[in-house]
């Protein structure tokens, strides 16, 4: 499912979550992703906010839907075993109670009498009578042997490989042997079954991040340790932004590679929903410099527009937002621009664990193909001397450095900058194994970031 501006791509969720018990909830968000392509991080609070819930069965909630999103290959393994019926050939109602059931069975080992018995109840209270008896014996059967029993069915299997489907995995694989990530798959993987710390952007000129909470390589970043970071008063007033410290690096490298000037002009392609457009805006904002933001999508640059509000308050007309297809040439030159690429979002798989199994890989020659028209107009509107940032949320060869090198590597006034020793001159402590070529990628079991790559590329002047 492409997305529209890299990392950050809500999908607003159609379902009213009337569930009044921890696993009825879990099993409403759950059902909604697999039948409405809804998105778990944003059906999850909504569903919250719904009902009353201490905060132990909110957080067994949130083990339950996040883990059997993340654990869906492995858990329709252990289905098809038991039941002897491939997950496909089910209702999806079934099949999203039968994965919470082997789920809780399996990863958190709930007693086999709550587990059975309050997953027969829940099939019952939906209206699924007819199949309760299968659900029933199916959760039998599996509590009948013991986990490692079922750890040899899952390892048994060529779809899945820790937790993430066999062809992510190769790719991950293919780009960790760019980074001299041989042997580290594994841990590449398991990163992304991790859920990730709540990082904070804090804007230049609009918001103090307090030191006792600095994350360690985004100047401008803090960690939250816990509490709904909606509730802040930075948050709310969008002086502070929810970001990725990678999110956060890749919009730092593009206005500080060198000193910002006042009569520069910074151009965000793909600026949906806003998160980077919003530390573009207030970084050149404090020197004069304007931000020209564009995206294609009329309800993404409504986001743009409130994740901006803060920046266009305090310095007006500092950024001005627009509809419109980037891929399209046009005559304006700008002396920085951002690419933040619609990519396959693998990097990002930890803050959406359903996306692995609902990408697929012949999804990426499209992608590769928008992304090099993309990268191509971008190039053309770049002024003498102007630098563009090509940013990805996905790791994938084809994605990254395979793009640049076929448009870069073509006849033009274009070359490629040392991109992982800007970022050194830039973070707050001193960091290793960013090095892809002379393109940065960060990776999720190395720098804790979202696995961003980011690539510099300058039209000699």
């Amino acid at each position: 499912m492409p997305a529209t501006g890299g990392a950050d791509c809500p999908k607003v969720c159609t379902f009213v979550p009337k569930a009044t018990k921890s696993r009825e909830v879990a099993f409403d968000v759950t059902l909604a992703v697999a039948r409405e392509g809804a998105y778990a991080n944003l059906a999850l609070p909504a569903a919250f906010g719904g009902v009353e819930l201490s905060e132990r069965d909110r957080a067994f909630v949130t083990e339950l839907v996040y883990g059997s999103l993340r654990a869906q290959g492995e858990l329709d393994s252990v289905i098809e075993e038991a039941t002897r019926r491939a997950p496909s050939s089910l209702d999806p109602e079934v099949t999203v109670l039968l994965r919470l059931g082997v789920y809780q069975l399996l990863r958190m080992r709930v007693e086999t009498h709550a587990a059975v018995d309050e997953s027969v109840r829940l099939a019952k209270a939906r209206g699924l009578h007819r199949v309760a008896g299968l659900v029933n014996a199916a959760l039998r059967a599996v509590s009948a042997h013991p986990a490692e029993y079922w750890d040899r069915v899952i390892g048994q299997s060529t779809t899945s490989l820790h937790s993430h489907p066999s062809w992510i995995a190769a790719e991950f694989d293919r780009a960790l042997a760019e980074c001299g990530g041989e042997g580290e798959l594994a841990e590449a993987l398991q990163a992304q079954n991790d859920p990730p710390l709540v990082t904070l952007c804090h804007l230049p000129g609009l918001s103090e991040r307090p030191r006792e909470s600095a994350t360690r390589l985004s100047p401008v970043g803090s960690i939250l340790s816990g509490g709904d970071p909606r509730a802040l008063p930075g948050v709310t007033g969008h002086a502070v932004r929810v970001q990725d410290e990678g999110s956060q690096l890749a919009a730092l490298l593009l206005t500080r590679v060198t000193p910002l000037g006042k009569t520069e002009r910074v151009w965000d392609m793909c600026a949906g929903p806003g998160g980077k457009t919003a530390l573009l805006g207030a970084e050149s904002a404090r020197v004069g410099a304007t931000v020209l933001a564009s995206e294609i999508s009329a309800h993404r640059a409504t986001l743009v527009e409130d994740s901006t509000s803060a920046v266009a308050t305090r310095f007006p007309g500092s950024v001005q937002v627009e509809i419109v297809d980037s891929s399209v040439p046009r005559e304006e030159r700008f002396d920085r621009i951002l690419l933040d690429a619609p990519c396959s979002g693998l990097g990002a798989l930890r803050r959406r664990p359903e996306a692995r199994w609902v990408k697929t890989r012949e999804s990426i020659p499209e992608l590769t193909t928008l992304q090099e028209s993309l990268l191509r107009t971008g190039l053309d509107c770049l002024s003498p001397g102007g630098v563009l940032a090509y940013v990805t949320c996905s790791p994938v060869v084809d994605e990254t450095t395979s793009v640049v090198s076929r448009v870069v590597g073509e006849d033009g006034p274009f070359r490629t900058l040392d991109t992982p020793a800007v970022l050194e001159g830039i973070v707050d402590a001193p960091i290793s194994g960013h090095r892809r070529g002379s393109a940065v990628q960060l990776w999720t079991h190395r720098h804790g970031t979202d696995a961003m790559f980011i690539q510099l590329i300058e039209r000699v002047a």
